[in-house]
């Protein structure tokens, strides 16, 4: 399994070298990605999953207000018999088995979510869709010039853009482009790179991403 190598492009779209991307984060063939899309879809299942409030609820009968009198007697009216107006067949009676606040998260260890987001930017890299881009916005905001940055390489699909928390002006200039999802670099997670056709990282993010991901482990 050999290094990747990535273009880096400049404010214009134009090719202007390119870098090395470790084998351990985007040297995965298709066939180890293909290996792994169980792996892939529980982690982004897991990750959807995590994002639900769970704060949804239903009354039953006995959260209803009223109903505390039985509404006629139990025999000799011809009728069924009733307990409560607030019973579930009643017109403004309680919900039956209707959902209650839960905790939606699923377990998933932190290798498993490591591995998935590996693959996945493994299958991009595989696709030529992960790029390199100089915005050269660090003087102000530009939407204009990310846009002429971002084309010629995106063609105007959705695109995640990994940016560092130091690219303020990047950010600015990115995040009202209808077609791009903007995320700091310790926040990149295999749903957003699932779900974006493109994967572009500022030359600093790109960097900062490499590092965290092949930092020595201390004995």
């Amino acid at each position: 399994m050999a290094n990747v190598t990535l273009n880096v492009t400049d404010a214009k779209g134009a090719k202007t070298g390119t870098v090395e991307a470790p084998a351990e984060i985007f040297g995965f063939s298709a066939e180890e990605v293909r290996a792994h899309v169980p792996l892939i879809h529980q982690v982004v299942v897991a990750q959807l999953a995590a994002a639900r409030q769970g704060t949804h609820a239903t009354k039953t009968r006995a959260n209803v207000s009223g109903g505390g009198k039985k509404p006629w007697k139990q025999k000799g009216t011809g009728r069924a018999r009733q307990g409560s107006i607030r019973a579930p067949q009643w017109y403004h009676g309680g919900v039956v088995f209707g959902p209650q606040p839960r905790d939606y998260s699923q377990r998933t260890p932190k290798k498993m979510k490591a591995a998935a987001l590996k693959y996945v930017l493994s299958d991009r890299a595989n696709a030529d869709r992960i790029a390199v881009v100089d915005f050269a916005v660090a003087d102000a905001p530009s939407t204009k010039a990310a846009v002429a940055a971002l084309t010629p390489i995106t063609e105007n699909k959705f695109t995640t853009v990994v940016l560092t928390r130091d690219n303020v002006n990047e950010w600015l200039s990115v995040r009202n482009i209808p077609t791009v999802h903007p995320i700091f670099v310790d926040q990149l997670n295999t749903y957003d790179v699932v779900t974006a056709q493109y994967v572009v990282f500022s030359k600093e993010a790109f960097e900062a991403f490499v590092a965290a991901k092949t930092e020595p482990k201390e004995a």
